[in-house]
């Protein structure tokens, strides 16, 4: 017999909890009038006789209080109906203010390391947070089914961001459309920003509207420096007229204005650099941006952006300073270099761009790298046409499309009819499946598994559902920079954001979590085994992908599977899965569950076979994905990053390399730092385990985390094997 329970998902039965909740009642009365071991078992019998396959916990319930009760225990039985109707209210009390309490003293461990970008020390990000929990309260008490609650808190799905559900006009990530607002003109706080003249002024603007987008959100959110190559143009015939007004002869005037625009371009980039690490948007913590870079994106300005990649690329390799003065490696922004034909090749016009950028990667971690090749393959517009462009924040891509069905609904004033449109699109926000425990739940029935994973499907439909109605009620008012302005939209006053969230414009996600770990536990063997376990493991995405198109085809809501990077939630999950299943060696004996379709940290494989591996799953994972290789020092070994490179551009979408980059402010040492047993970090050089006198960059689930992390997650980061090493790659 199965139970089921609240939030929808399957249990085995167990006679013992029905007995132990008798019992609890039994001890809050008199001897005399207690249910004998006897009758319990009679309770239970009677519940078994009745040969049902399924059965649900309020049914069980109901029985037992008719029983207690037609024995004449009615003093059990008030107790066994008040302690279930105590459970109830628990479920659907107010917890804001242990919440709170913990933040504001500082010695949470959830709150310390809930995101590795956020310090909760600081009073910016205990506001977000503080009214994050408020948010999430309200949350769980009146927006969301006590289900759905139930299945978030047992770690059977996740609903994802739940501390800025409350607000209704928030959404997830984007990309900006810079240029609409650069070359159009907007508004930030009733102010109005004209098109700018120069280079320099709109890398400076630039920095201001993304700042006041990422405060009007709560996901990444991506630019393409394309937008900004115009102005690059503009400011050398600015320099350029300068000359010539003073008189000098034709190639002076060239000479100079190329210089004088050469240090407009610095001074630009590092603006650019600096405000984005500096500023902080209401989230209390810097923009979560992505930066593409992109030469295929223009023709008419290629070599321009080209001037601004070179300088991108040289200023984040030398870093940014610390408190101490040392150049150490920055969080943001992510950059996307996106690999193609003018680039990839040592005789390709812009080979030094790839060049640099693998110089960048191996001291800094970025670029991540998008290779267009596969892109054209993997995302086939309307007309038929592969398309290329860049993630949204760090991972989510959106479906490829044309205008021609879209159309321009957002009244952009740079639409091109008959032209792809991705900037000014966005995603809705996302609810992550836990295979894992649709594997244990299963117990390797296979049949059952399928069962219950499409329930548990249903379940994260009815939630995404709810996400889309909440934005349907939204009107351009609620954020004018999005929707008013030109960020996202040029509605008018008061004009609802309804349309944008239909027939592709935007994406709404479903994400998944432990692919790895279903696999390896229903059928014995991982997803990489190229046999068994892979064709099981390309079975279950398969279905999250047919799922989505079935509501896609009955609702004209773009959904779709996206790979979930779940930063702290890995922890949350694992936690979860051990509670319920207890310690399975191999499956829940770690403080961490895989990520999405990833390899697993601990399993030893080559960078190559993995990517290779992994781009099959990537084809499977439409709305997001990245892969990644882990890697030592390759500083003094270019040859071994760019020979990596070369292999994402012709094997994989997207993918990354993680290397290392900290920094002990006591002693100097700028090695690795460390992870002992007990999960703390230190310097092997002089032992230091202060926090706050540690630069330590670890990629956490696609950006640079530098906050540190939860227990779950450092003993991942502590786990992760090379993939790559010095050695093999000369």
């Amino acid at each position: 017999m199965k139970i089921i329970k609240r939030d929808g998902h399957i249990v085995d039965y167990y006679p013992e909890k029905i007995e132990i909740a008798i019992n609890k009642a039994n001890n809050e009365v008199d001897e005399d009038d207690r249910v004998s071991a006897i009758q319990i078992k009679n309770i239970i019998k009677y519940i078994e006789k009745l040969n049902k396959k399924r059965i649900l916990v309020e049914d069980i319930q109901d029985i037992i209080e008719e029983k207690l009760m037609s024995i004449g225990k009615y003093r059990v039985a008030k107790k066994y109906i008040t302690y279930r109707y105590k459970r109830e209210l628990v479920r659907r009390s107010n917890t804001t203010d242990l919440a709170i309490k913990e933040l504001i003293e500082g010695e949470s461990e959830y709150w310390n390391n809930e995101n590795s970008n956020k310090n909760a020390k600081v009073v910016t990000t205990q506001r977000d947070y503080l009214a994050g929990i408020t948010s999430t309260d309200i949350t769980r008490r009146f927006l969301l089914p006590e289900d759905i609650v139930e299945a978030h808190d047992e770690g059977v799905i996740h609903f994802h961001d739940a501390d800025y559900f409350a607000q209704n006009a928030l959404h997830n990530c984007d990309l900006i459309n810079l240029d609409d607002m650069l070359q159009n003109g907007t508004n930030i706080n009733g102010v109005m920003i004209e098109k700018p003249h120069r280079f320099f002024t709109a890398m400076t603007i630039s920095t201001q509207l993304i700042t006041a987008v990422a405060s009007s959100q709560y996901g990444g959110a991506t630019v393409t420096m394309t937008h900004l190559a115009p102005f690059v143009r503009d400011s050398y015939y600015y320099h350029l007229k300068r000359y010539q007004n003073r008189g000098l002869d034709e190639k002076e005037c060239e000479k100079y204005a190329r210089e004088d625009l050469a240090k407009e371009i610095t001074d630009g980039v590092q603006t650019f650099q600096y405000q984005i690490n500096s500023m902080t948007t209401t989230n209390g913590q810097a923009p979560f941006l992505s930066v593409c870079l992109y030469l295929g994106e223009t023709e008419e300005y290629k070599a321009e952006l080209a001037m601004i990649i070179e300088e991108i690329l040289k200023q984040r390799t030398l870093g940014m300073k610390n408190e101490k003065g040392v150049y150490i490696t920055p969080a943001f922004p992510k950059l996307l270099y996106v690999l193609e034909e003018d680039n990839i090749k040592k005789d390709s016009p812009y080979w030094y761009l790839t060049e640099l950028a693998a110089k960048c990667t191996a001291k800094r971690m970025v670029p991540d790298y998008i290779s267009e090749k596969v892109m054209k393959q993997l995302k086939v517009n309307e007309n038929g046409e592969g398309d290329c462009y860049p993630c949204m924040g760090c991972r989510s891509f959106l479906t490829p499309d044309s205008s021609i069905s879209i159309g321009n609904v957002a009244k952009a004033k740079n639409y091109e009819s008959g032209k792809s449109k991705y900037y000014g699109r966005f995603n809705q926000g996302v609810v992550t499946i836990n295979l894992v425990d649709i594997a244990l739940s299963a117990d390797k029935d296979f049949d059952l598994f399928w069962t219950i994973m499409d329930d548990r499907l249903e379940l994260c439909h009815r939630a995404l559902q709810l996400r889309h109605k909440r934005l349907s009620k939204v009107t351009s008012d609620a954020a004018p920079i999005l929707w008013q302005h030109g960020a996202l939209a040029r509605l008018d006053k008061g004009e609802s954001i309804h349309k944008l969230l239909h027939n592709g414009y935007s994406t709404i996600s479903l994400g998944y979590a432990g692919l790895y770990e279903c696999v390896k536990y229903m059928t014995g063997h991982s997803h990489t085994d190229n046999g068994k376990g892979k064709e099981f493991g390309i079975q279950v995405m398969q279905r999250l992908n047919d799922k989505c198109k079935e509501w896609k085809e009955q609702e004209n809501v773009d959904y779709s599977v996206y790979g979930t990077p779940i930063e702290s939630t890995t922890y949350k999950f694992a936690k979860c899965l051990r509670e319920r299943f207890g310690k399975i060696k191999g499956i829940t004996d770690r403080d961490y569950i895989t990520n999405s379709y990833h390899v697993p940290v601990f399993e030893e494989i080559d960078a190559f076979t993995k990517l290779k591996l992994e781009s099959e799953f990537q084809k499977l994972s439409p709305g997001g994905a990245v892969s990644y290789i882990e890697t030592p020092n390759l500083t003094n070994n270019l040859d071994a990053v760019l020979q990596v490179i070369q292999f994402i551009y012709d094997n994989i979408m997207y993918a990354e390399l993680n290397t290392k980059s900290d920094y002990c402010q006591v002693c100097g040492y700028d090695g690795e730092m460390l992870i002992d047993d007990d999960m703390e970090w230190y310097c092997p050089n002089c032992g230091n385990r202060d926090h706050d006198k540690l630069n330590v960059a670890r990629r956490t689930c696609g950006y640079i985390g530098s906050n540190f992390w939860n227990k779950g997650r450092t003993q991942e980061i502590k786990e992760r094997v090379l993939h790559l090493d010095n050695k093999d790659a000369d």
